[in-house]
């Protein structure tokens, strides 16, 4: 029994074979924001009204230094997954599409490229 419509069927258009992954992805990213996003915030909590000496030298250590990357990584991903959905849905020129989705994930690489080495530098200068 075939489920496409009859244009479907002329155009033959059917699965692009990643939905289940990026499915699996939005999910495990969400997972993993958890207790990171937690952490992050427990850190800006801490270190509230802390001086610049105080906060250079806790993310000098490398655990905080990775568990931050780990933290920029993961949202990073979880939103580029997120946007690249709202794009696909809600944009149906293809030729726009095609150069949002594209800019969606320059965007997302020089925004981690920029927050890894700004940790990084922190956590190697203390």
């Amino acid at each position: 029994m075939d489920m496409r419509t009859p244009l479907g069927k002329v155009r033959g258009l059917g699965s692009a074979k990643d939905g289940t992954e990026h499915f699996w992805r939005q999910r495990l990213t969400a997972m993993s924001n958890v207790p990171l996003i937690l952490f992050f915030v427990g850190f800006l909590v801490c270190y509230n009204g802390a001086s610049h000496a105080e906060v250079t030298a806790a993310l000098s250590n490398p655990f905080v230094a990775v568990l931050m990357g780990l933290v920029v990584f993961s949202a990073l991903v979880h939103m580029r997954l997120g946007m690249q959905i709202i794009i696909e849905d809600y944009v149906h020129a293809e030729g726009v599409k095609i150069a949002l989705v594209m800019l969606n994930t320059f965007f997302a690489v020089l925004v981690g490229g920029l927050c890894l080495f700004a940790v990084l530098k922190i956590a190697f200068a203390g």
